[in-house]
């Protein structure tokens, strides 16, 4: 993982090429191409990418797609997006369908050992023969079927001659296993579904258990790095392995899920989110999915970093959002430019500045990284400042505009506010101000000074813009209410309940003029106001859309 923090799996890979158990390290990423990676994802990439670097080993991506009816093939095209974007070469790009044969072989091996059987009994049934965690299982009438019959109906399964739910082929294990995953589970299932891989080719399909343990074996992996939900299936995923008579025997290890406030994790609700429209896309910005951070702005050395700083435990823990806005804030402070955008325009006109004059203003591109140089703007007698810096009323420690107070404008000059134009209903439009031609920024002048700087954009030459301004898509707790969104009863609320219906604020506003040239997923910080990037997907070339990124400034401090 780059830098070689120790962590309890490194230990472990450490120990197996110390004591000769293994003499190389082969890890992969298994996604299921069935939604969008999030950034729990991005957890399993960096460890299983980043551990196999640090050992000058090799990482697969393998996509485990054994159920047709979910996959797609836009999924797969967004992961390897992803998996690229993040900053990682896979060695070699594989399918669970790859081995689809294989598998149906290694099934066969099974029933002829006499381990594993066809099974007639519903999904219902079974699951009621499966007992508790408490009660042994109970057998199924057709346990004991002989193997020959056994072999004539998984191929004829393999024929399509049963209907999807009628038959299964289940591994012949211990229906009294304390482990429930040991109890005869269903290795295959009848799914007369197109494959978007094979096609129609197969109408039986194998079941993840079964055959992600046959994936790591077939491709020579030596150490699956999986959650701490797979740890009950390490017994099957072994059992797999040894019946099977692979000839690698992988070792599965599992390592703590990432969980981050104010999101859900779950493929299952992310599309249910976009089925529902509750966003736009997978790669709406307030989406935890990794296209999503993508478009918001966020870079892949901040999500590599925020990842390592979380560590790799055992134990599964929820981080706060702001840890993963810092880390964005720590990269971008040095590369991204500095600019200035006006979100709420209030016209001012400077009335004793003469009106056909345009001059053209230095100001820095970055201060904190001089050699990114200077930029210009354009100031004249008219400029738009933001509506929250006048007030006419002010409260005290107010040192923004209000009349009869001086500002200095950010890069230009002092203003006087004089006078005050409003309409019909008493709202202010317009603000007349004078300015003082000594006070030019970089002048040197020290004849008085003021307690307030704002910023400006020029009213003849900014271009218009729409700020996109997010707020966490899903609330860790509703108004007045103690329930979380892990502890609320299902029978009660659903996490849609806790969908913030105030996530996102659409603004228009102005930039300088400078910004004309702007690609997508060009960044900026915008004076007083965040960093912000360029949406890829709704800028035009009349109207350029940012959307906010992260704020500037945050509590959150690490430890």
């Amino acid at each position: 993982m780059e830098h070689n923090s120790s962590n309890f799996i490194r230990s472990i890979i450490t120990e197996d090429l110390e004591t000769g158990k293994r003499d190389n390290v082969y890890t992969r990423f298994p996604p299921e191409p069935n939604g969008y990676l999030h950034i729990g994802h991005a957890k399993s990439i960096v460890i299983n990418f980043g551990l196999a670097d640090d050992f000058n080993g090799k990482t697969n991506l393998r996509f485990d797609d054994t159920n047709p009816l979910k996959e797609d093939t836009e999924y797969v095209e967004a992961i390897k997006e992803d998996v690229e974007w993040l900053g990682y070469e896979w060695d070699g790009m594989f399918f669970a369908s790859d081995y689809f044969e294989e598998m149906y072989n290694r099934a066969i091996l099974l029933i002829k050992k006499g381990k594993a059987y066809v099974d007639d009994l519903s999904a219902d049934e079974i699951r009621q023969y499966r007992g508790t965690l408490k009660e042994p299982g109970k057998e199924s009438p057709y346990r004991n079927r002989s193997i020959e019959e056994n072999i004539d109906l998984f191929e004829r399964m393999r024929k399509g001659e049963f209907e999807n739910g009628t038959k299964v082929l289940r591994a012949k294990i211990d229906m009294s296993s304390p482990n429930i995953n040991l109890r005869d589970p269903v290795i295959y299932r009848v799914s007369h579904t197109t494959h978007h891989n094979t096609g129609d080719a197969w109408c039986i399909y194998p079941m993840y258990a079964f055959a992600h343990p046959l994936e790591d074996a077939i491709e020579g992996i030596t150490h699956s790095l999986c959650t701490t939900e797979f740890e009950d299936q390490r017994p099957l995923y072994n059992w797999v392995i040894e019946e099977c008579e692979m000839e690698h025997k992988p070792q599965q290890i599992e390592f703590g899920r990432l969980g981050i406030t104010n999101t859900v994790m779950s493929k299952r609700k992310l599309k249910q989110l976009v089925d529902e429209k509750f966003v736009d896309g997978w790669d709406d910005p307030r989406m935890p999915t990794i296209s999503g951070l993508r478009r918001k702005g966020y870079t892949p050395e901040s999500i590599r970093e925020f990842v390592k700083e979380t560590g790799v435990s055992k134990g599964s823990g929820t981080v706060d959002e702001a840890m993963l806005e810092h880390f964005v804030r720590e990269d971008l402070k040095l590369k991204a430019p500095r600019t200035m955008g006006i979100l709420k325009p209030l016209k001012v006109v400077i009335t004793n500045y003469p009106e056909d004059q345009v001059e053209m203003l230095d100001a820095e591109i970055n201060p904190e990284v001089p050699e990114m140089g200077t930029r210009q703007i354009p100031f004249s007698r008219e400029i738009y400042i933001e509506q929250e810096d006048f007030l006419e009323d002010p409260p005290k420690k107010y040192f923004r505009l209000f009349p009869g107070n001086e500002v200095r404008l950010k890069h230009a000059y002092f203003i006087k506010c004089e006078d005050v134009i409003k309409d019909a209903d008493g709202n202010v439009i317009e603000i007349h101000c004078t300015y003082d031609p000594e006070t030019k920024s970089g002048s040197g002048f020290t004849g008085r000074k003021v307690k307030g700087t704002i910023h400006w954009v020029d009213a003849k030459h900014a271009l218009p813009a729409e700020f996109r301004l997010y707020e966490p898509l899903i609330l860790d707790k509703l108004e007045n209410e103690e329930d979380s969104t892990e502890q609320v009863s299902s029978e009660e609320k659903t996490f849609l309940d806790f969908v913030n219906d105030q996530s996102l604020e659409v603004l228009q506003g102005f930039v300088e003029p400078n910004m004309k040239e702007v690609a997508a997923h060009d960044k900026f910080q915008f004076f007083r106001h965040g960093y912000f990037n360029v949406d890829p997907k709704h800028s035009t070339n009349e109207k350029i859309v940012f959307n906010r990124i992260v704020s500037l400034k945050s509590s959150f401090k690490l430890k």
